[in-house]
């Protein structure tokens, strides 16, 4: 329950005895928690990650109270544990964690200890890596808004981790669109070893955006909880006002070494330990709370020894849990799709409207947008006036959907990425279709959430999924040279908790889309820019034509020689094959359009047939996700095989601008022909 305070004479809050109670209450327990850590790392138990938290109980009180569960959204760091407690775990629940337990209600030991969470109520489960969930908290305080819910997002982050380019954005983000945002900034001094001085040149990392527009920052002593209290109350009384976000910065103390694994004598001399010992804020606490008559000494006595004993119980409970059950590291990787039951197989049956590549994908949006008001999109240039992007793939989407669910997004693909993840998480009926990058070769600023995203499924131990389409233009063939011309599926398609899938016709396209966006979790939509008004690329599109994940196609059957293809290398596959046809040999070709999942089974079976496989792609050759094909091919049909695997793509060079170097550098069908004559002629 949020905290009632009155006003006193001596300060700007004076609380109730029962409430004073309580916050001792949490503020010993969570000390508690914070000292006996380490001893489970010693014991062999566990808890082999430990941040402690001692020096900052000021202000992780304030947070973990302010914090209403079950209505508010909270993303902790991993220096939270008191924070977490006043703001809804349980002893156990800090310590199922802490222990890595089967039923830790944030991941259930799949993630780091220290990184606590709990989804039902509000407490978001975050990474490692530090302040990237200051994006989401962005992105979810955009969906609050959006849907005017009676809720406020706190993101807490230490110092340091302000020095990121993801909390730049997300401040920037959450200001110019006034979001209902506090983000929380614990300042102890130091990152590690690092002190702040060598981070930034103001002495407070918070007030770097003090020239930022519908932005409150608020200063406090993190050590005293009263003053944090009353640093919450400030913000939160801005928020609701709707006057934008705000930044609180805490001022604290590190009493303990960053982590269990760190040293901290060896960069802090004993007088500076002395002073952080002499700043604790419990102490202090107890001080005031005895000189003001908030509490007793019986008080205080009878907190700690009621404290001893609900420690010692949940201990001895938590010391005989289950551990995780290796067998479950499947479960929940990727969330099921959705499946068409109209079109199980994927296959059009040659009705509806021929369209482009392009075209497909734009109606495919538009029909989706109006079946579903959940449905959302923001990218970069996605939306200005009558142009919808540098391909005018999303042209007339905001104009019919409205600026709310249609919207460009600031020239940070990190940032556009970021809130999509943080936005998704307010209602698992949201679906939301990003243009990642303008062009694939951008999209490398956002590489760490999509690392992210990928894992949170698994991470989170089916407790959120980001039901997310990513829209990315990739490929060549425009002369676009550097940055504009390459393929990255070879590096997505190792991400465990990814879809990836790719069209080579309109019809597929559609199809494709039409599943990604109505499935949970997410997916890379990748849309060979070479295609989009490519006229061998046109075809029919039946009304809600749907294509099944993991669902090859076979675009033309053979006898002599499968030629396995995806994207743009499809169309040079079928040319090849029929010139192969002029000569005598019948090639098929398969069409993966979905890479992960792979329909393994019909290249196999089809293998079985011909005896022959060539892989084409535009990708390099080295290191493409050919390379992964043909290893599983060998795998599974070595005694069917007759030849070596043939592999024709891109060279091993970045592609050049001029057209000359572009024809030499990207296949196309004459080197599709000749690597398929090689395979043919062993």
């Amino acid at each position: 329950m949020p905290v009632e305070m009155k006003r006193s004479a001596r300060g700007p809050i004076r609380p109730a005895r029962d409430e004073a109670r309580r916050w001792y209450e949490l503020l010993h327990m969570g000390r508690t928690l914070d000292e006996k850590a380490p001893n489970y790392l010693k014991q062999g138990l566990g808890w082999s990650y430990h941040a402690p938290n001692a020096g900052h109980d000021g202000i992780q009180l304030a947070l973990g109270l302010t914090f209403r569960p079950g209505r508010d959204y909270l993303f902790p760091y991993y220096r939270d544990l008191t924070t977490c407690l006043a703001a809804g775990l349980t002893v156990d629940e800090i310590l199922l964690n802490g222990l890595s337990k089967a039923d830790d209600v944030a991941s259930g030991g799949r993630h780091m200890s220290n990184h606590f969470a709990k989804a039902s109520i509000g407490i978001q489960n975050t990474s490692s890596a530090v302040a990237n969930h200051a994006q989401h908290a962005a992105g979810l305080g955009r969906a609050v808004a959006f849907y005017e819910r009676d809720a406020i997002v706190y993101c807490s982050v230490g110092e340091s981790s302000t020095s990121e380019g993801y909390f730049y954005e997300a401040v920037n983000g959450a200001s110019h669109e006034r979001l209902p945002v506090i983000f929380v900034v614990q300042d102890n001094g130091y990152g590690i070893s690092v002190p702040k001085a060598e981070q930034t040149a103001n002495e407070f990392a918070s007030d770097n955006f003090s020239g930022f527009k519908n932005l409150l920052i608020v200063h406090c002593d993190g050590t005293d909880v009263f003053d944090s209290f009353r640093a919450m109350r400030e913000a939160v009384e801005f928020v609701r006002a709707g006057r934008g976000a705000v930044l609180v910065h805490a001022r604290c103390v590190r009493i303990g070494s960053h982590s269990n694994s760190d040293r901290q004598d060896l960069y802090r001399s004993p007088e500076e330990l002395a002073a952080a010992k002499a700043a604790d804020p419990l102490p202090k606490f107890v001080e005031r709370a005895l000189s003001e008559g908030f509490l007793t000494a019986d008080d205080i006595h009878e907190i700690e020894a009621r404290n001893k004993q609900r420690y010692e119980e949940a201990a001895d409970r938590v010391r005989v849990a289950p551990d995780p059950d290796p067998r479950t590291i499947f479960d929940h990787l990727v969330p099921e799709a959705w499946t068409p039951t109209a079109w199980p197989e994927g296959q059009p049956d040659g009705s509806g409207p021929e369209w482009s590549l392009l075209q497909a994908i734009n109606e495919t949006l538009k029909a989706e947008f109006r079946l579903n008001p959940d449905t959302f999109l923001w990218g970069q240039d996605v939306a200005n006036k009558e142009k919808g992007g540098v391909f005018n793939v999303t042209k007339g989407m905001q104009q019919e959907f409205g600026a709310k669910r249609v919207h460009n997004a600031p020239l940070a693909e990190d940032y556009i990425m970021g809130t999509a993840d943080g936005f998704s998480r307010l209602d698992d009926k949201i679906r939301l279709v990003i243009e990642g990058a303008e062009f694939a070769d951008y999209f490398w600023p956002a590489a760490e959430q999509m690392v992210e995203m990928s894992h949170e499924y698994w991470r989170t131990n089916g407790a959120f999924s980001p039901n997310v389409t990513v829209r990315l233009a990739s490929g060549g063939y425009i002369g676009g040279g550097l940055y504009h011309s390459q393929n990255i599926e070879g590096w997505l398609t190792t991400l465990p908790g990814l879809r990836v899938v790719t069209p080579a016709f309109a019809d597929d396209a559609a199809g494709l889309l039409r599943t990604a966006m109505r499935s949970r979790g997410l997916t890379v939509f990748l849309e060979p820019k070479h295609l989009y008004n490519l006229p061998a690329a046109r075809a029919h599109v039946p009304e809600a034509f749907a294509v099944p994940f993991g669902k090859a196609r076979v675009r033309r059957a053979g006898r002599d020689l499968t030629i396995v293809s995806y994207g743009t290398a499809v169309h040079f596959a079928l040319e090849a094959a029929e010139l192969l046809a002029k000569e005598g040999t019948e090639a098929e070709v398969i069409d993966l359009r979905s890479l992960v999942p792979m329909d393994l089974e019909s290249v196999l079976a089809s293998v079985r047939r011909t005896s022959r496989v060539l892989v084409a792609h535009e990708d390099k050759v080295h290191g493409g996700f050919g390379g992964e094909i043909a290893s599983q091919i060998q795998a599974e049909a070595f005694v069917w095989l007759d030849a070596p695997i043939g592999r024709v793509g891109s060279t091993f060079t970045p592609v050049g601008f001029n057209r000359i170097l572009e024809r030499a550098i990207l296949p196309n069908t004459e080197k599709v022909l000749k690597a398929a004559k090689q395979v043919l002629a062993f």
